[in-house]
């Protein structure tokens, strides 16, 4: 007996360390703070912002069921990161002991806030409630910020307390340089706090909240309805603002959404915790602007999409062999296969296609693939467009959107067309995989795409849930869910575009029906996301405005375009003087590369073979002549 309760001592003695070295519960992924017996004084005291931090242990069964509400409240709440922070810090870690012991934690979680300004003596407030879901403890915050006076209150805070109509009513008429967006509101909401702090990191549009106590206000703008938005516009004029819901997320979206509502550069300091603030620039590009619908796709974009692609970044690889050709042949074959609604584009692909398909070689120079792009085999009806022309992922400057929004683009239309036409990848040796547009697209951007470290990132996420992705449905989603991830993480970065700010998709005004709350809690409706991509993204949706394939002649009449293989079309003028000083060449003779159709490389093919054929024979020739000779020697040895 006395030996069962001593192992059974060193078996609890020898648990949480165990339990401690396995994952942890957190990690720098998720949109929280980890701290640890360094950095919590540092972190927390004179900090300019408040904070909240649960300080748990990794082998506590109740931190490990709880680290997911915690990290939902950390997405929950990451705009208001400026005002206050939310942390966590392991106990369990043996060098954390001394700083849990000297911050008097003894049970787990233990939650602590410290108010903006707290000197390092300061060792927090215990939150002692026993409600810790994600709406109780979001509410805390607010009122964790609100209890600031106007000296303390954290720096990148704004106000709080509601407006009063003797503040509000003289705004009317007046001119100035952002929105001031008003939340009237019930006095027990907290919609309007919440929103507020939605809108901290974003410049062009003052958020303040005001109550249905206030008759005067409400007379004077004729407000009935609860919660409701009433904006003040730069211009001096004034309205109601329209939502389709009356729920925080439809409210921060649509200010959000605004004209000239810019996300700030935001550049977070880790040792002082301090921010720096700047609006992201606005230059406009040089080029012509198009006006577009964005409940629209617009094929000009798949177009521009296939040029970069296989124009300049393809182009790059002087050869393709081994691996790189398959993934080159299974791209090629996937576009061919499911790009929409047909026309030159698919007769190219699908040209391409058979030609690698039929082609011997185990490696064959990519110069060899650009003249079939360009269509110097003056086949009819196969034409690419020559020229970058954005319209739904045209950026307010060059080197933002662009190639990137139509890649993405170009794959959601795939994946979306490979679950209305289910056999269309048959016999093609991709229909084996669950995934295969998917799996095409993951091998492409691993290999070819041009962002070394937005492959990195795409193969982690990838390689992470893409083998669990089971039918064609799961795969449009997983690529939706996985678009939404790349946008929340590059939201506020330098490439994020100001004109076009990267945020939750669809839009509440795209689908409204997609958006829901749960205990407070943001939620997608995902079978309503599933039927809003397939229409978005489904044929009947493509735009072909702005389109060249639609205006183009047929190639056997015009000649093969001229192209630029650094992405760009020639410009205007260059076409015309090129028109005035190539006059047309005569079909066989084509300054000695184009020979009765055929280009170099299919000259070249047959000298090869012609080589080869010769070679055979003489092999033959000479295997022959020697056997002849034997056969004399020995006859003629008998005879003797």
């Amino acid at each position: 007996m006395i030996r069962l309760w001593f192992s059974a001592a060193v078996l609890l003695r020898l648990l949480p360390a165990s339990l401690s070295s396995s994952a942890p519960l957190y990690s720098e992924q998720d949109p929280l703070r980890i701290l640890d017996g360094r950095s919590l004084k540092s972190t927390v005291g004179n900090s300019s912002s408040a904070w909240l931090v649960q300080f748990y242990a990794s082998w506590c069964g109740h931190c490990i069921r709880y680290s997911g509400t915690w990290k939902a409240l950390a997405q929950d709440v990451k705009e208001w990161r400026a005002a206050i922070g939310v942390a966590v810090l392991d106990c369990s870690v043996e060098d954390n002991f001394d700083v849990c012991k000297e911050f008097s934690i003894k049970l787990y979680p233990t939650f602590k806030y410290f108010r903006a300004h707290s000197p390092p003596t300061d060792y927090g407030t215990i939150y002692r409630g026993k409600d810790r879901r994600v709406q109780t403890v979001r509410q805390l915050m607010v009122n964790i910020l609100q209890n600031h006076t106007e000296m303390d209150r954290p720096k990148y805070c704004p106000p709080l307390e509601p407006y009063s109509s003797s503040q509000l009513l003289p705004l009317l008429g007046q001119r100035s340089d952002h929105y001031t967006a008003i939340i009237v509101e019930e006095p027990d909401s907290y919609l309007g706090r919440e929103v507020i702090l939605d809108l901290v990191p974003f410049s062009g549009v003052q958020v303040v909240r005001a109550l249905t106590s206030d008759r005067p206000l409400l007379d004077t703008l004729r407000i009935t309805a609860f919660p409701t938005i009433y904006l003040l516009q730069p211009n001096g004029t004034h309205t109601h603002l329209h939502s389709e819901k009356p729920l925080r997320f439809f409210f921060s979206s649509l200010l959000k959404s605004l004209p000239g509502v810019q996300r700030r550069l935001k550049l977070v300091n880790s040792s002082s915790n301090t921010v720096q603030e700047g609006v992201l620039s606005h230059h406009q590009s040089n080029e012509p602007w198009r006006d577009f619908d964005r409940s629209k796709v617009y094929v000009a974009d798949l177009e521009s999409a296939l040029h970069y692609l296989l124009r300049v970044e393809m182009a790059t690889h002087g050869t393709l062999e081994g691996e790189e050709l398959k993934i080159f042949k299974d791209f090629v074959t996937l576009v061919a296969k499911l790009y929409p609604n047909g026309g030159s584009v698919v007769k190219l692909m699908e040209t391409l296609s058979d030609w690698l398909i039929a082609l011997p070689l185990q490696r064959i120079p990519y110069q060899a693939v650009l003249d079939l792009v360009d269509n110097k085999m003056r086949i009819s009806g196969v034409f690419l467009p020559v020229e970058l022309r954005w319209v739904g992922c045209q950026g307010s400057r060059p080197g933002l959107r662009g190639y990137p929004c139509s890649l993405w683009t170009l794959f959601h239309v795939l994946t979306v067309q490979h679950e209305a036409t289910p056999t269309a990848l048959d016999k093609t040796g991709l229909e084996g995989e669950a995934a295969p547009v998917l799996q095409v697209m993951r091998r492409y951007i691993r290999t070819f795409f041009g962002c070394e470290e937005c492959g990195r990132h795409f193969e982690e996420a990838a390689a992470a849930s893409m083998s669990n992705i089971q039918n064609k449905e799961e795969q449009v989603m997983w690529l939706w869910e996985m678009h939404n991830r790349v946008n929340d993480r590059l939201a506020g970065s330098p490439s994020n575009d100001p004109l076009f700010p990267k945020a939750p998709w669809p839009s509440t005004s795209l689908c409204s029906s997609c958006h829901e709350e749960n205990d407070g809690i943001h939620i997608w409706n995902r079978d309503h996301v599933l039927l809003f991509l397939r229409h978005h993204y489904g044929a009947s949706n493509l735009s072909q405005k702005y389109s060249l394939t639609s205006l183009h002649l047929d190639p056997a009449r015009t000649g093969p375009p001229k192209v630029d293989h650094r992405g760009g079309a020639r410009s205007e003028e260059e076409r015309n003087t090129s028109t005035r000083t190539n006059p047309p060449r005569q079909e066989g003779v084509v300054g000695g590369v184009w020979i009765l159709g055929f280009n170099s490389v299919d000259m070249s093919l047959c000298l090869l073979l012609y080589v080869s054929s010769c070679l055979f024979l003489m092999l033959l020739f000479f295997f022959f002549r020697v056997r002849s000779r034997r056969w004399k020697l020995r006859y003629s040895r008998l005879h003797v």
